[in-house]
């Protein structure tokens, strides 16, 4: 039972860095019609960004500005110098100039920071473990991103679902040329989108970085798995994004505590760790084809 509640919590905090990567991503597809393969190159810089700032000031809350900060604005030159370019071509040039994004970021973040940025500790007030059972104990720093992730998701639906710029964004996603032909400076409102998606990336840079290697690259390897997130959702949903990164998230900490276990009683041992570790990092695919297969659109598609 105490493996169970702790690969549970493991799949929230899980689940809470896909949300913060998706959330973005999902409303630039959804409303820009844009593919970005370079959207993990913004999780990069605000990592990076963060790890140089906690290093020349030794402040974790310096950090997460730098990392919040840094890739906002990295985000918002992106968004004018070439995805603002993007937005009436097919989604062939848009994956191809991405994807040049992804190594131009690769190689600019190497020149300014290089290969091996200073390694992000966990801040003190975040440090150890407290009890969430008698005789369980689990890392203070996880909890605070599970706690982060649900407050950016109530923050976001706040913003799309209570404000006039949430308003607008939904009208966007509708019909974007009668909200500009309303008089609404739709270019304008794609920025905005799109540099909050970067944001959010920074921040989840900067949340995971006591936790995972802070390395070139590491954009790249969270990008599928955003990816299928969006797609389990619904795409150009927040709520399916929060969903299906809850969903994933899950079945990525489950099935990697349960299916070794699983595969040892059924099989001979000569097989069972081969076909487990395929199984476990095939899990959230077939998660992804079971859903599509039920529901083509995604569990929370947008409405249209």
């Amino acid at each position: 039972m105490y493996m169970l509640i702790e690969q549970f919590m493991n799949g929230l905090q899980y689940g809470a860095l896909l949300f913060l990567l998706s959330a973005g991503l999902t409303l630039i597809f959804g409303i820009m019609n844009v593919v970005n393969l370079a959207h993990g190159s913004f999780y990069m810089v605000g990592a990076f960004c963060a790890a140089s700032a906690l290093a020349t000031s030794g402040s974790f809350f310096v950090a997460v500005l730098a990392a919040v900060v840094g890739a906002g604005l990295y985000g918002l030159v992106v968004e004018r110098l070439v995805i603002s370019r993007l937005y009436q071509r097919d989604h062939l040039d848009q994956v191809l100039a991405t994807l040049g994004l992804i190594f131009f970021t690769n190689a600019l973040v190497t020149l300014l920071f290089g290969r091996s940025p200073p390694t992000v500790t966990t801040p003190a007030f975040l440090a150890g473990s407290v009890p969430i059972l008698p005789g369980l104990q689990y890392p203070v720093m996880r909890l605070a991103f599970i706690a982060v992730g649900a407050l950016v998701a109530v923050g976001l639906w706040l913003l799309i679902s209570r404000t006039r710029v949430g308003m607008l964004v939904r009208a966007g996603a509708d019909d974007s040329d009668m909200v500009d032909a309303l008089g609404v400076n739709i270019r304008r409102l794609f920025m905005l989108v799109f540099g909050l998606g970067a944001l959010l990336c920074g921040f989840a840079g900067v949340m995971a970085a006591p936790l995972l290697a802070v390395e070139i690259g590491m954009g790249e390897k969270v990008l599928i798995t955003t990816f299928v997130v969006i797609v389990v959702g619904g795409i150009g949903s927040v709520r399916g994004a929060l969903v299906g990164s809850l969903l994933v998230g899950m079945t990525d900490a489950l099935g990697r505590a349960y299916i070794p276990i699983w595969m040892s009683q059924l099989l001979p041992p000569e097989y069972a760790d081969s076909i487990s570790s395929s199984l476990v990092s095939a899990s959230i695919y077939i998660l992804m084809a079971i859903v599509l297969l039920l529901k083509p659109r995604g569990l929370i598609p947008a409405q249209r």
